[in-house]
Protein backbone atom coordinates (compact mmCIF):
# COMPACT_ATOMS: atom_id res chain seq x y z
CA UNK A 1 0.00 0.00 0.00
CA UNK A 2 2.85 2.37 0.74
CA UNK A 3 4.31 1.94 -2.75
CA UNK A 4 0.88 2.49 -4.31
CA UNK A 5 0.37 5.67 -2.28
CA UNK A 6 3.84 6.88 -3.25
CA UNK A 7 3.13 6.28 -6.92
CA UNK A 8 -0.14 8.16 -6.68
CA UNK A 9 1.65 10.97 -4.88
CA UNK A 10 4.17 11.26 -7.71
CA UNK A 11 1.31 11.38 -10.22
CA UNK A 12 -0.38 14.05 -8.10
CA UNK A 13 2.86 16.04 -8.04
CA UNK A 14 3.15 15.93 -11.81
CA UNK A 15 -0.48 16.93 -12.31
CA UNK A 16 -0.09 19.73 -9.79
CA UNK A 17 2.99 21.01 -11.63
CA UNK A 18 1.10 20.97 -14.94
CA UNK A 19 -1.83 22.71 -13.26
CA UNK A 20 0.49 25.40 -11.90
CA UNK A 21 1.97 26.12 -15.33
CA UNK A 22 -1.48 26.31 -16.90
CA UNK A 23 -2.77 28.53 -14.12
CA UNK A 24 0.12 30.96 -14.56
CA UNK A 25 -0.40 31.07 -18.32
CA UNK A 26 -4.14 31.62 -17.80
CA UNK A 27 -3.36 34.45 -15.43
CA UNK A 28 -1.02 36.12 -17.91
CA UNK A 29 -3.52 35.80 -20.75
CA UNK A 30 -6.59 36.94 -18.79
CA UNK A 31 -5.11 39.32 -16.19
CA UNK A 32 -7.29 42.24 -17.23
CA UNK A 33 -10.44 40.09 -17.17
CA UNK A 34 -9.82 38.48 -13.79
CA UNK A 35 -8.42 41.47 -11.91
CA UNK A 36 -11.13 43.80 -10.61
CA UNK A 37 -10.25 47.48 -10.96
CA UNK A 38 -9.12 49.09 -7.72
CA UNK A 39 -11.60 51.75 -6.66
CA UNK A 40 -9.80 52.95 -3.55
CA UNK A 41 -6.32 53.15 -2.12
CA UNK A 42 -4.90 49.99 -0.52
CA UNK A 43 -5.83 49.60 3.12
CA UNK A 44 -3.13 51.19 5.26
CA UNK A 45 -1.57 49.17 8.03
CA UNK A 46 -2.02 50.70 11.50
CA UNK A 47 1.12 52.39 12.79
CA UNK A 48 1.72 52.90 16.49
CA UNK A 49 3.44 56.16 17.48
CA UNK A 50 6.69 56.05 19.41
CA UNK A 51 6.44 57.12 23.04
CA UNK A 52 7.18 60.70 24.10
CA UNK A 53 8.27 62.34 27.32
CA UNK A 54 6.08 64.70 29.35
CA UNK A 55 7.43 67.73 27.47
CA UNK A 56 6.44 66.23 24.12
CA UNK A 57 9.96 65.35 22.99
CA UNK A 58 10.72 61.81 21.79
CA UNK A 59 11.43 59.46 24.65
CA UNK A 60 14.89 57.96 24.93
CA UNK A 61 14.86 54.53 23.39
CA UNK A 62 16.11 51.56 25.34
CA UNK A 63 18.36 48.95 23.79
CA UNK A 64 17.15 46.42 21.28
CA UNK A 65 17.18 42.82 22.49
CA UNK A 66 17.97 39.85 20.25
CA UNK A 67 16.71 36.42 21.27
CA UNK A 68 18.68 34.01 19.07
CA UNK A 69 18.09 30.30 18.58
CA UNK A 70 21.61 28.92 17.94
CA UNK A 71 20.22 25.72 16.40
CA UNK A 72 18.47 27.73 13.66
CA UNK A 73 20.81 30.67 13.06
CA UNK A 74 23.78 29.57 10.95
CA UNK A 75 26.27 32.24 12.13
CA UNK A 76 25.38 33.55 15.58
CA UNK A 77 28.56 35.63 15.95
CA UNK A 78 27.92 37.43 12.66
CA UNK A 79 24.33 38.23 13.65
CA UNK A 80 25.43 39.55 17.04
CA UNK A 81 28.04 41.81 15.43
CA UNK A 82 25.49 43.04 12.89
CA UNK A 83 23.09 43.84 15.73
CA UNK A 84 25.78 45.89 17.52
CA UNK A 85 26.87 47.74 14.37
CA UNK A 86 23.34 48.61 13.24
CA UNK A 87 22.33 49.74 16.75
CA UNK A 88 25.29 52.11 16.92
CA UNK A 89 24.56 53.48 13.43
CA UNK A 90 20.99 54.26 14.55
CA UNK A 91 22.10 55.89 17.78
CA UNK A 92 20.73 53.09 19.96
CA UNK A 93 22.50 51.60 22.98
CA UNK A 94 24.36 48.36 22.42
CA UNK A 95 21.81 45.54 22.12
CA UNK A 96 20.99 42.93 24.71
CA UNK A 97 21.88 39.47 23.40
CA UNK A 98 20.28 36.22 24.53
CA UNK A 99 20.63 32.64 23.32
CA UNK A 100 17.79 30.16 23.64
CA UNK A 101 18.21 26.67 25.06
CA UNK A 102 16.14 23.50 24.97
CA UNK A 103 14.93 24.29 28.50
CA UNK A 104 14.32 28.02 27.83
CA UNK A 105 13.25 28.37 24.17
CA UNK A 106 12.68 32.12 24.19
CA UNK A 107 9.89 33.21 26.51
CA UNK A 108 12.07 33.73 29.58
CA UNK A 109 14.71 35.61 27.56
CA UNK A 110 12.07 37.96 26.14
CA UNK A 111 10.66 38.56 29.62
CA UNK A 112 14.12 39.47 30.91
CA UNK A 113 14.62 41.81 27.95
CA UNK A 114 11.39 43.58 28.88
CA UNK A 115 12.49 43.93 32.50
CA UNK A 116 15.75 45.50 31.30
CA UNK A 117 13.96 48.17 29.28
CA UNK A 118 14.23 46.79 25.74
CA UNK A 119 12.65 49.03 23.12
CA UNK A 120 12.19 46.10 20.69
CA UNK A 121 12.69 42.37 21.09
CA UNK A 122 13.94 40.61 17.97
CA UNK A 123 13.22 36.89 17.54
CA UNK A 124 15.91 35.18 15.47
CA UNK A 125 14.99 31.58 14.79
CA UNK A 126 12.16 29.37 13.59
CA UNK A 127 8.42 29.54 14.18
CA UNK A 128 8.78 28.08 17.66
CA UNK A 129 11.22 30.79 18.74
CA UNK A 130 8.95 33.47 17.30
CA UNK A 131 5.95 32.15 19.23
CA UNK A 132 7.87 31.92 22.50
CA UNK A 133 9.13 35.51 22.19
CA UNK A 134 5.73 36.77 21.07
CA UNK A 135 4.03 35.18 24.06
CA UNK A 136 6.03 37.41 26.42
CA UNK A 137 5.31 40.49 24.28
CA UNK A 138 1.54 40.11 23.84
CA UNK A 139 -0.34 43.07 25.36
CA UNK A 140 2.88 44.87 26.39
CA UNK A 141 3.01 47.29 23.43
CA UNK A 142 6.70 46.46 22.96
CA UNK A 143 7.30 45.59 19.30
CA UNK A 144 8.71 42.29 18.09
CA UNK A 145 11.22 42.22 15.27
CA UNK A 146 11.74 39.14 13.11
CA UNK A 147 14.82 37.48 11.67
CA UNK A 148 13.29 34.20 10.47
CA UNK A 149 15.41 31.16 9.79
CA UNK A 150 12.86 28.38 9.91
CA UNK A 151 11.20 26.29 7.22
CA UNK A 152 8.36 28.38 5.86
CA UNK A 153 8.81 31.79 7.50
CA UNK A 154 5.11 32.35 6.91
CA UNK A 155 4.65 35.21 9.36
CA UNK A 156 7.53 37.13 7.77
CA UNK A 157 6.07 36.52 4.32
CA UNK A 158 2.59 37.63 5.35
CA UNK A 159 4.12 40.79 6.85
CA UNK A 160 6.08 41.37 3.61
CA UNK A 161 9.38 41.60 5.43
CA UNK A 162 12.52 41.93 3.29
CA UNK A 163 13.80 38.36 3.13
CA UNK A 164 16.59 39.07 0.64
CA UNK A 165 19.38 39.55 3.22
CA UNK A 166 19.88 39.32 6.98
CA UNK A 167 21.14 42.90 6.89
CA UNK A 168 17.78 44.10 5.57
CA UNK A 169 15.96 42.18 8.29
CA UNK A 170 18.14 43.62 11.06
CA UNK A 171 17.67 47.15 9.75
CA UNK A 172 13.91 46.65 9.57
CA UNK A 173 13.79 45.17 13.06
CA UNK A 174 15.64 48.18 14.51
CA UNK A 175 14.32 51.06 12.41
CA UNK A 176 11.06 49.92 10.80
CA UNK A 177 7.57 51.06 11.70
CA UNK A 178 5.37 49.50 14.37
CA UNK A 179 2.21 47.68 13.36
CA UNK A 180 -0.47 46.14 15.57
CA UNK A 181 -1.54 42.63 14.55
CA UNK A 182 -3.94 40.10 16.00
CA UNK A 183 -2.81 37.25 18.24
CA UNK A 184 -4.65 33.93 18.13
CA UNK A 185 -4.94 31.36 20.93
CA UNK A 186 -5.79 27.67 20.90
CA UNK A 187 -6.55 25.45 23.88
CA UNK A 188 -6.82 21.72 23.27
CA UNK A 189 -8.56 19.13 25.41
CA UNK A 190 -6.51 15.93 25.16
CA UNK A 191 -7.96 12.42 25.34
CA UNK A 192 -9.46 10.81 27.34
CA UNK A 193 -11.19 13.99 28.56
CA UNK A 194 -14.95 13.99 28.37
CA UNK A 195 -16.11 15.43 25.07
CA UNK A 196 -19.24 16.35 23.19
CA UNK A 197 -19.98 14.02 20.26
CA UNK A 198 -21.10 15.59 16.99
CA UNK A 199 -24.83 15.53 16.26
CA UNK A 200 -25.21 13.45 13.09
CA UNK A 201 -28.49 15.18 12.28
CA UNK A 202 -26.87 18.61 11.88
CA UNK A 203 -24.78 18.20 8.72
CA UNK A 204 -23.17 21.41 7.46
CA UNK A 205 -23.58 22.86 4.01
CA UNK A 206 -21.22 25.30 2.35
CA UNK A 207 -21.06 28.56 4.26
CA UNK A 208 -20.66 32.11 3.05
CA UNK A 209 -19.42 33.22 6.44
CA UNK A 210 -22.86 33.88 7.97
CA UNK A 211 -21.73 32.22 11.20
CA UNK A 212 -19.38 35.11 11.94
CA UNK A 213 -19.78 36.21 15.52
CA UNK A 214 -22.09 39.15 16.13
CA UNK A 215 -22.77 41.32 19.12
CA UNK A 216 -20.33 43.29 21.25
CA UNK A 217 -16.65 42.46 21.11
CA UNK A 218 -15.50 40.20 23.94
CA UNK A 219 -13.23 41.70 26.57
CA UNK A 220 -9.54 40.79 26.11
CA UNK A 221 -8.73 37.70 28.14
CA UNK A 222 -5.29 37.08 29.59
CA UNK A 223 -3.65 34.01 28.09
CA UNK A 224 -4.10 30.85 30.13
CA UNK A 225 -1.13 28.53 30.75
CA UNK A 226 -2.85 25.80 28.74
CA UNK A 227 -3.32 28.01 25.67
CA UNK A 228 -1.01 27.90 22.66
CA UNK A 229 -0.32 31.14 20.82
CA UNK A 230 -0.32 31.08 17.03
CA UNK A 231 0.33 33.95 14.66
CA UNK A 232 -0.28 32.37 11.24
CA UNK A 233 -2.40 29.19 11.26
CA UNK A 234 -3.47 26.32 13.48
CA UNK A 235 -5.38 23.24 12.48
CA UNK A 236 -6.18 19.58 12.68
CA UNK A 237 -6.60 16.80 10.14
CA UNK A 238 -4.43 16.30 7.06
CA UNK A 239 -2.07 19.21 7.70
CA UNK A 240 -1.38 18.30 11.33
CA UNK A 241 -0.90 14.61 10.46
CA UNK A 242 1.58 15.60 7.74
CA UNK A 243 3.54 17.84 10.09
CA UNK A 244 3.62 15.14 12.76
CA UNK A 245 5.12 12.79 10.17
CA UNK A 246 7.77 15.20 8.83
CA UNK A 247 11.34 14.59 9.95
CA UNK A 248 13.27 17.60 11.31
CA UNK A 249 16.41 16.56 9.43
CA UNK A 250 14.53 16.46 6.14
CA UNK A 251 13.07 19.91 6.84
CA UNK A 252 16.56 21.30 7.41
CA UNK A 253 17.82 19.84 4.13
CA UNK A 254 15.02 20.75 1.72
CA UNK A 255 12.80 23.23 3.56
CA UNK A 256 9.00 23.33 3.28
CA UNK A 257 9.09 20.87 0.36
CA UNK A 258 9.63 18.20 3.03
CA UNK A 259 6.02 18.68 4.09
CA UNK A 260 4.85 18.02 0.54
CA UNK A 261 6.82 14.78 0.31
CA UNK A 262 5.36 13.53 3.58
CA UNK A 263 1.87 14.63 2.57
CA UNK A 264 1.85 11.91 -0.07
CA UNK A 265 1.49 9.33 2.69
CA UNK A 266 -1.72 10.92 3.94
CA UNK A 267 -3.54 11.57 0.65
CA UNK A 268 -5.92 8.66 1.23
CA UNK A 269 -6.26 8.89 5.02
CA UNK A 270 -9.69 8.93 6.65
CA UNK A 271 -11.51 12.22 6.73
CA UNK A 272 -11.86 13.96 10.05
CA UNK A 273 -15.38 14.08 11.51
CA UNK A 274 -16.15 16.95 13.85
CA UNK A 275 -18.73 19.39 15.18
CA UNK A 276 -17.95 23.11 15.28
CA UNK A 277 -19.52 26.20 16.76
CA UNK A 278 -18.29 29.57 15.50
CA UNK A 279 -19.01 32.67 17.57
CA UNK A 280 -22.65 32.77 18.68
CA UNK A 281 -23.71 30.37 15.93
CA UNK A 282 -25.13 26.88 16.31
CA UNK A 283 -23.29 23.56 16.31
CA UNK A 284 -22.75 22.08 12.85
CA UNK A 285 -21.08 18.86 11.79
CA UNK A 286 -18.43 18.44 9.12
CA UNK A 287 -16.39 15.71 7.49
CA UNK A 288 -13.16 17.28 6.26
CA UNK A 289 -9.64 16.53 5.13
CA UNK A 290 -8.35 19.42 7.21
CA UNK A 291 -9.66 22.23 9.39
CA UNK A 292 -7.63 25.45 9.56
CA UNK A 293 -7.85 28.53 11.76
CA UNK A 294 -6.00 31.40 10.13
CA UNK A 295 -4.73 34.76 11.27
CA UNK A 296 -3.41 35.35 7.74
CA UNK A 297 -3.92 33.48 4.50
CA UNK A 298 -0.67 33.10 2.55
CA UNK A 299 1.04 29.69 2.32
CA UNK A 300 4.49 28.72 0.97
CA UNK A 301 5.15 29.36 -2.74
CA UNK A 302 2.81 32.36 -2.63
CA UNK A 303 -0.34 30.20 -2.53
CA UNK A 304 -3.31 32.03 -0.99
CA UNK A 305 -5.61 29.59 0.80
CA UNK A 306 -7.79 32.13 2.63
CA UNK A 307 -8.06 35.20 0.38
CA UNK A 308 -10.13 37.21 2.87
CA UNK A 309 -7.85 36.68 5.87
CA UNK A 310 -6.30 39.87 7.26
CA UNK A 311 -3.69 39.87 10.00
CA UNK A 312 -5.22 42.87 11.76
CA UNK A 313 -9.00 42.58 11.33
CA UNK A 314 -9.88 41.07 14.72
CA UNK A 315 -11.28 37.85 13.24
CA UNK A 316 -10.31 34.24 12.81
CA UNK A 317 -10.73 33.01 9.25
CA UNK A 318 -11.69 29.34 9.23
CA UNK A 319 -11.39 26.92 6.31
CA UNK A 320 -13.05 23.51 6.39
CA UNK A 321 -11.36 21.76 3.45
CA UNK A 322 -12.62 18.52 1.93
CA UNK A 323 -11.79 16.37 -1.09
CA UNK A 324 -13.49 13.36 -2.64
CA UNK A 325 -12.34 10.88 -5.24
CA UNK A 326 -8.82 10.63 -3.79
CA UNK A 327 -6.36 11.81 -6.47
CA UNK A 328 -8.98 13.64 -8.53
CA UNK A 329 -10.12 15.44 -5.40
CA UNK A 330 -6.64 16.71 -4.53
CA UNK A 331 -6.04 17.97 -8.07
CA UNK A 332 -9.45 19.66 -7.96
CA UNK A 333 -8.49 21.31 -4.66
CA UNK A 334 -5.25 22.56 -6.18
CA UNK A 335 -7.14 24.15 -9.08
CA UNK A 336 -9.68 25.72 -6.73
CA UNK A 337 -6.97 27.30 -4.57
CA UNK A 338 -5.03 28.58 -7.59
CA UNK A 339 -8.11 30.10 -9.24
CA UNK A 340 -9.40 31.75 -6.07
CA UNK A 341 -5.96 33.33 -5.69
CA UNK A 342 -6.58 34.92 -9.10
CA UNK A 343 -10.01 36.19 -8.06
CA UNK A 344 -12.17 33.30 -9.34
CA UNK A 345 -14.53 32.32 -6.49
CA UNK A 346 -17.38 30.58 -8.34
CA UNK A 347 -18.45 26.97 -7.92
CA UNK A 348 -17.22 24.68 -10.68
CA UNK A 349 -19.17 21.75 -12.17
CA UNK A 350 -18.14 18.24 -11.10
CA UNK A 351 -15.91 19.73 -8.42
CA UNK A 352 -14.45 17.04 -6.15
CA UNK A 353 -13.14 19.56 -3.59
CA UNK A 354 -14.77 22.10 -1.33
CA UNK A 355 -13.63 24.86 1.02
CA UNK A 356 -16.17 26.22 3.48
CA UNK A 357 -15.11 29.64 4.75
CA UNK A 358 -16.30 30.93 8.11
CA UNK A 359 -15.31 33.88 10.30
CA UNK A 360 -15.61 34.60 13.98
CA UNK A 361 -13.81 35.76 17.08
CA UNK A 362 -14.13 32.40 18.80
CA UNK A 363 -14.62 28.78 17.75
CA UNK A 364 -15.15 25.49 19.57
CA UNK A 365 -14.56 22.11 17.91
CA UNK A 366 -15.50 18.61 19.11
CA UNK A 367 -13.70 15.75 17.30
CA UNK A 368 -15.14 12.25 17.01
CA UNK A 369 -11.75 10.73 17.88
CA UNK A 370 -8.31 12.03 18.96
CA UNK A 371 -6.55 13.98 16.21
CA UNK A 372 -3.13 15.69 16.07
CA UNK A 373 -3.18 19.48 16.33
CA UNK A 374 -0.62 21.95 14.97
CA UNK A 375 0.04 25.63 15.66
CA UNK A 376 2.20 27.50 13.15
CA UNK A 377 3.62 24.21 11.88
CA UNK A 378 4.46 22.62 15.24
CA UNK A 379 2.39 19.70 16.51
CA UNK A 380 1.31 20.41 20.10
CA UNK A 381 -0.48 17.14 20.87
CA UNK A 382 -3.66 15.20 20.21
CA UNK A 383 -7.08 16.54 21.07
CA UNK A 384 -10.73 15.63 21.21
CA UNK A 385 -11.82 19.25 21.66
CA UNK A 386 -10.44 22.65 20.59
CA UNK A 387 -11.16 26.15 21.84
CA UNK A 388 -9.83 28.93 19.61
CA UNK A 389 -10.05 32.71 20.04
CA UNK A 390 -8.59 35.87 18.53
CA UNK A 391 -7.08 38.75 20.49
CA UNK A 392 -7.44 41.86 18.37
CA UNK A 393 -4.28 44.00 18.08
CA UNK A 394 -2.68 41.82 20.74
CA UNK A 395 0.87 42.04 19.39
CA UNK A 396 2.99 44.84 17.95
CA UNK A 397 5.43 43.85 15.20
CA UNK A 398 8.16 45.79 13.44
CA UNK A 399 7.72 45.97 9.65
CA UNK A 400 9.46 47.85 6.89
CA UNK A 401 8.66 51.52 6.33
Amino acid sequence: MLHAALALGIIATALAAIALVLAVETYRAQRSALAAPRTQAPRALPVLPRSVDDDGSPAALGPAAFVINPTKVADVARLEEMARTTSRELGLPDPLLFLTTAEEPGRAQAAEAISRGASVVVAAGGDGTVREVARSLVRTGIPMGLIPSGTGNLLARNLDLPLDTVTSLVQTALSGRDMAMDAAWLRLVPPPAERRDPDPGDEADASDGSDAETGPDPEPTPAQPSEHLFLVMAGTGFDAATMADTDEGLKRRIGWVAYFLRAVRHLGARRTRLAMKVGHGSWRTYRVRTLLFANCGRLPAGIVLLPDAEIDDGYLDIAAVDTRGWLFGWVSLFWRVMLQGLGWRREMPYDAASIDFLRGRTATVALDQPEPVQVDGDVVGEAVELHVRIEESGLVVRVRR
